[in-house]
């Protein structure tokens, strides 16, 4: 249906004038304003989907109002298909949204609520029909086409929110967190049901959480954001796999990922090992080569490894020392919380794993270590992991 491209989009929002202290806020400040969105890029191709991921405040939805046309874009280009749409209005910009409160008519039943935007268009009342029943059977609310908003659950509100969205068949779907309001046993199925839907529609999504699970099962690609600026694109795999610095580590994956301060060595025959207490842990030969690339010295470094990755066997040398503060059985699994090197961190550790009864009872100690294939090293500063940058090089 369409491609969207956004060049060096900026949005500023003026300062107040008024004399007031500036709200304390990690955005840039210019005199211009606050940047609430810097020189944002990205390329998404027809019928992709694209999340937009990060902590409140961090810009994605002023971004996806940008593409709307609810914002004013500050500075860049905002292109639909070959289309300059900086100064289109939203009502033309063949787009539709789902809002995160449904914002559905109260007044009016499912059907009207479906019917609305078809109607301001003035399409024909047949075509109205069609468009609208081949939605609500997609959707599976036939049943309720003749009810109000008030008559529905919050998960049923979210289809026509979307059933709404989608008779107008547009280039390009918009949703601003729509399952937030929902409990967790409705995310689980209605992002089933958008991934379902996705598969039918010959549309570009565009959709904004601040829901990790939610970006990493539903999206082709992630984009990471903090403080208005992109962190990393990528896809869910790439992103999970090979984060580019601490903050896209420690926001993509649950539990998130265990930081220990170590120390980047190299070890008599050459290799790069990670030092962490008194355990030393050579890297894989990928690791290896990638440090060997930016060609990356010895140095105080973070250690990251997520908690899935971590075992309780291995050999003396490698074993880090710590203490269980609260031990959670998941039924598959057991969260062990622990405290090793002074910082707190999560150990996974499947119930199949467990020798014996062995318990973890508060306060006990544990040993755990890591494969050299899972570790992630990053820049002490900086936070840039030193696979893909560096900001110290060898002699």
């Amino acid at each position: 249906m369409a491609t969207v491209s956004l060049r060096h989009i900026v949005k500023i929002y003026p300062n107040s004038g008024d004399g007031k202290k500036q709200k304390k806020t990690n955005l840039k400040v210019t005199d211009e304003g606050v940047l609430a969105v810097q020189d944002f890029n990205l390329e998404i191709a027809d019928q992709e989907f694209i999340v937009l991921v990060g902590p409140s405040g961090c810009g994605k939805s002023t971004t996806l109002r940008m593409v709307a046309g609810l914002e004013e874009i500050s500075k860049g280009e905002l292109c639909i298909g070959a289309k300059l749409m900086n100064d289109v209005a939203p009502k033309d910009r063949d787009i539709a949204m789902v809002f995160q409160n449904y914002a559905l008519y109260p007044h009016m039943t499912v059907r009207q609520n479906m019917e609305f935007p078809l109607k301001l268009r003035k399409v024909p009342k047949d075509e109205i029909d069609r468009a609208v029943n081949n939605a609500a059977e997609i959707l599976g609310i036939t049943q309720y086409l003749d009810r109000k908003p008030k008559a529905l659950s919050g998960g049923q509100r979210q289809r026509v929110a979307i059933g709404r969205a989608i008779v107008r068949e547009p280039k390009v779907l918009l949703m601003d967190e729509p399952l937030s309001n929902l409990d967790a046993k409705l995310r689980n199925q209605m992002r089933a049901e958008i991934i379902k839907l996705r598969h039918r529609l010959n549309t570009t999504f565009i959709y904004v959480t601040h829901d990790q699970t939610e970006a990493m099962t539903l999206g082709d690609r992630i984009v990471i954001m903090k403080d208005g600026v992109i962190q990393q694109i990528g896809t869910p795999q790439e992103v999970y796999d090979s984060p580019i610095n601490m903050f896209v580590a420690g926001f993509i994956g649950v539990p998130q990922m265990n930081f220990y301060d170590g120390k980047l060595i190299k070890t008599a025959g050459g290799k790069y090992a990670v030092s962490v207490e008194d355990a030393i842990i050579e890297l894989s030969p990928e690791k290896q080569k990638n440090l060997a690339d930016h060609q990356v010295a010895a140095q105080d470094v973070v250690v990251g490894v997520r908690p899935e990755h971590i075992t309780l066997e291995g050999a003396p040398d490698k074993m880090i020392k710590g203490t269980v503060d609260v031990s959670e059985l998941m039924g598959s699994s057991v969260h062990l919380h622990i405290n090793a090197c002074g910082k707190d961190g999560v150990i996974i550790v499947p119930t199949l794993d467990l020798k014996g009864n062995k318990s973890f009872a508060m306060g006990s100690p544990i040993e755990f270590t890591f494969g050299g294939n899972v570790v992630h090293v990053f820049a002490k500063e900086s936070g840039k992991n030193l696979e893909y940058s560096n900001d110290t090089v060898q002699d």
